[in-house]
């Protein structure tokens, strides 16, 4: 709509500039008058012919116009055009435990984890996707959707504070991601990304709900976080926006990825893979392209668009041929026009 206004604001600046020229005309003639007498500009002006400098600006206004006309896509001929779509379901499961405010990534494992699905979103074309956030509990955030719009509107509001409960619960958000988003009359052509610093307390609960997804034929693609040796200081913030330390007993807590979990988790489905990021370059566009995008698809349900031929082309050639000839279009008359 914002393209349109600025289209309409050229035409009327073009309806404008034609008075501007002939009042810039008849401003020349006047200046003429007051500098010299009729007889004397009758010889001076004996080779400038009125009607080419006309001509010449005529031209430009016209193809200024067919300008124009090309940047608003003038289009014809419209035949339906059925569009054979397929693709994957792609659901994300991503930790917002105050773990992931560690900086041991930059800025922090979450906003690098946020910015990394931002990547994926450009990579995707025709898969559904959908984002669960955990931490002690799990909420769907975005159901399954080709709106990719719509989930990156979802993705920068996600923080810490996306969940009431406090932990980690990688096992409930599995199931909830399985049963809730995940459509279940289908057994193939799903994944499930995990992005996490680990740190459940039982690995058997996530391994077991990893196993009942497998059987529902989802693959799942779990990532690591962090720095599994040293581990980092969790930075946070009070409300006047000083910063501090997360402690525990008087102590400073430090979070360390556990990617014990997290591979266990993955290797529990079939084609399962664990990718250890820790601290190191996070490609999730790529990891796609390597693991999903390449994935056999399902076919999606058709759907019929209508396509137009676009023509703006002439109008645009159009307008090259008239600055061309205003170019070549002198003032000096010619000797037909002695």
């Amino acid at each position: 709509m914002a393209q349109d206004r600025y289209l309409i604001y050229l035409f009327v600046i073009l309806f404008g500039f034609v008075p501007l020229v002939a009042f810039a005309h008849w401003r020349a003639s006047r200046q003429l008058s007051s500098f010299a007498q009729k007889d004397l500009l009758a010889i001076l002006n004996a080779q400038s012919s009125r009607a080419r400098m006309i001509f010449k600006s005529a031209l430009l206004m016209l193809a200024f116009a067919l300008i124009v006309i090309a940047l608003c896509r003038p289009r014809w001929n419209p035949h339906p055009k059925t569009l054979h779509r397929s693709g994957r379901d792609v659901v994300i499961l991503l930790d917002v435990s105050r773990s992931m405010l560690a900086d041991d990534l930059v800025p922090n494992r979450l906003e690098r984890a946020k910015m990394a699905i931002n990547d994926l979103v450009d990579q995707l074309n025709g898969d559904r996707i959908a984002l669960v956030t955990f931490a002690g509990s799990a909420n769907v955030k975005c159901p399954l959707t080709q709106d990719y719009a719509f989930l990156r509107l979802v993705l920068d509001d996600i923080n810490t504070k996306s969940v009431s409960v406090g932990g980690t619960n990688l096992g409930d958000a599995i199931r909830k991601a399985t049963n809730e988003v995940f459509d279940n009359k289908v057994k193939e052509f799903k994944d499930l990304i995990i992005i996490s610093d680990g740190g459940e307390l039982s690995e058997s609960l996530p391994v077991e709900a990893a196993k009942d997804a497998a059987q529902k034929g989802i693959r799942i693609i779990a990532i690591g976080l962090g720095d599994k040796d040293k581990g980092s200081k969790i930075p946070i913030k009070d409300k006047y926006g000083n910063k501090s330390f997360l402690k525990y007993n008087g102590k400073d807590v430090i979070t360390k990825l556990d990617d014990s979990m997290l591979r266990k988790v993955a290797l529990s489905t079939v084609d399962g893979k664990y990718i250890p990021v820790e601290t190191g370059a996070f490609d999730l566009g790529q990891i796609y392209n390597g693991l999903i995008a390449s994935a056999e698809k399902r076919q999606l349900r058709d759907t019929t668009t209508m396509q137009y031929d676009e023509g703006f082309q002439i109008f645009l050639a159009a307008a090259f041929v008239l600055l061309v000839i205003e170019m070549l279009t002198s003032q000096r008359k010619s000797n037909v026009d002695v």
